[in-house]
């Protein structure tokens, strides 16, 4: 709510008066609306992620707020503009004719009779901010997205409906207290002016109550938060509770910022905006490092953490043990039929097999690798959300998925794994990352260091399948995980 108001109230502040002297001045006026147009055509996820970089790897508050300002501006720009100039001319002339100067033309006469116009812009600027604020989690930000982004991926439903019921209810409540603030100025009633101040009052102090709260409770603890990220889906949520548990355990101050985007967390460590998270040595070394040879795992992991330090001056402590590969997964009733084991048995009826892969399945080198190395041709490609491909599959609404090797469903939805005989896929052990100033930190080193090499892929797989196939939470599948390591 502090992350929507905040857009709200500076895309108003800016966005107002720009429109009202983009009124007088026509090169602006074109200038300004086309701008804002043009904002509004970029996708609001990926402008959200634009910022990260723009602003140096930094997530969280900042970026969320920029891309929101700038989707809010468009409806405030537009209906200001059209309001205005849709005043009689008539009515202007006559306010001009008794004397009235341009500025007591503007507040006295063109202002009041648009209001209408400019309230319905603000109205509807209001609700897109809300909308699109659920989508800043990948970014870092706080937001009713935080609810609905993790209970997408770990199938818990209670969450997705709080968050999207909360932000319904909170566009409804911003909207109807505009529309009292309107109705209290046309009718200058008192009264209504006081229940929409007092409804802005309470709106407002919910946002800031959690801020304040944090503020109070920083002040009864000592030293600054270890920041730590994680990715969005299960496997990474249930890492960064057990990193979490480990590093308050050592008597340090743990926050867990989850659901960030793939590129959007390596930025953040690379910048120091988050001091600890997981990745894959595979991901690091095809999508950053823009490596395409499979060499073994061991050099590959050797060589990812020596690049990540040089470049990036991230550390890397070690793999924790396991390994999460891509992998093409399908049917066993369908595997045996056609006779598939290996991905080069698939390429064989490729042509007649729709796949499905997460987000950036399709985007990432590894595809690009399989296609060439074995020659598939696909009749039909999807990217969905990855919790939604297991069910897909298993259903039969596609044939092959791009599954992950420790994700617990393979078993719990009888799925194959077909052998990837031609190394298109890099190892993709799993790496536990500091950042430069949180490996400087010897007692946030040593909390750590029990991890590494510490959990193996069975062990992983549990912890995953608990979440997605029995339903538990990922705090109590973090305590199982952690009892793996000990101490």
């Amino acid at each position: 709510m502090q992350l929507t108001l905040t857009a709200l109230g500076v895309g108003i502040a800016l966005s107002l008066p720009a429109s009202l002297l983009a009124v007088r001045i026509a090169p602006l006026r074109a200038a300004l609306l086309t701008t804002a147009s043009v904002i509004q055509t970029v996708p609001s996820l990926a402008l959200l992620a634009l910022m990260v970089p723009l602003l140096g790897g930094r997530i969280g508050f900042v970026p969320a707020a920029i891309a929101l300002v700038l989707y809010s501006a468009l409806p405030i720009v537009r209906n200001t503009i059209t309001g205005v100039q849709g005043v009689d001319r008539a009515v202007v002339e006559a306010a001009r004719g008794i004397g009235m100067t341009p500025r007591q033309v503007l507040l006295r006469v063109e202002l009041p009779l648009a209001a209408p116009v400019i309230i319905a812009g603000v109205r509807t600027s209001t609700v897109w901010v809300v909308g699109i604020a659920t989508l800043s989690t990948p970014v870092g930000a706080t937001s009713l997205g935080n609810y609905i982004f993790s209970g997408l991926q770990t199938r818990n439903m209670s969450a997705i409906v709080v968050g999207c019921v909360a932000a319904a209810v909170l566009a409804i409540t911003l909207d109807a207290l505009i529309r009292l603030m309107e109705a209290a100025a046309s009718r200058k009633s008192v009264r209504l002016g006081v229940a929409a101040a007092i409804g802005l009052a309470v709106v407002i102090g919910g946002s800031l109550a959690p801020v304040v709260g944090d503020g109070f409770g920083r002040g009864a603890e000592r030293g600054e938060r270890v920041r730590i990220g994680a990715k969005t889906f299960t496997e990474q949520y249930i890492l960064a509770r057990v990193i979490a548990q480990r590093v308050e355990g050592a008597g340090l101050r743990a926050e867990t910022i989850e659901s960030l985007g793939s590129t959007v967390l390596f930025d953040a460590i690379a910048a120091g905006t988050i001091g600890v998270c997981v990745d894959y040595a595979g991901t690091i070394w095809a999508n950053h490092m823009g490596r395409d040879d499979a060499p073994d795992p061991e050099r590959i992991v050797e060589e990812v953490g020596a690049w990540l330090l040089r470049e990036h001056g991230v550390v890397s402590l070690g793999p924790l043990g396991f390994e999460n590969t891509y992998a093409l997964a399908m049917r066993r009733d369908d595997a045996e039929r056609l006779g598939v084991r290996t991905i080069e048995d698939l390429a064989l009826h490729a042509s007649s097999l729709t796949v499905a892969g997460d987000y950036e399945f399709f985007a990432r080198p590894e595809w690009a690798a399989l296609l060439q190395r074995y020659g598939l041709s696909f009749a039909d490609r999807r990217s969905m959300d990855s919790t939604l491909m297991y069910g897909a599959v298993a259903e039969g609404q596609v044939d092959v998925i791009g599954a992950f090797s420790t994700d617990g469903r393979l078993n719990a939805y009888d799925l194959v794994v077909l052998d990837d005989v031609r190394n298109a896929f890099p190892p993709y052990d799993a790496l536990l990352m500091l950042s430069a100033r949180a490996a400087s930190d010897e007692r946030l080193v040593a909390a750590l260091l029990p991890l590494v090499r510490a959990i193996d892929d069975e062990a992983m797989r549990h912890a995953n399948m608990l979440v997605d196939v029995d339903r538990r939470t990922v705090d109590e599948a973090a305590r199982t995980l952690a009892e793996t390591v000990g101490d």
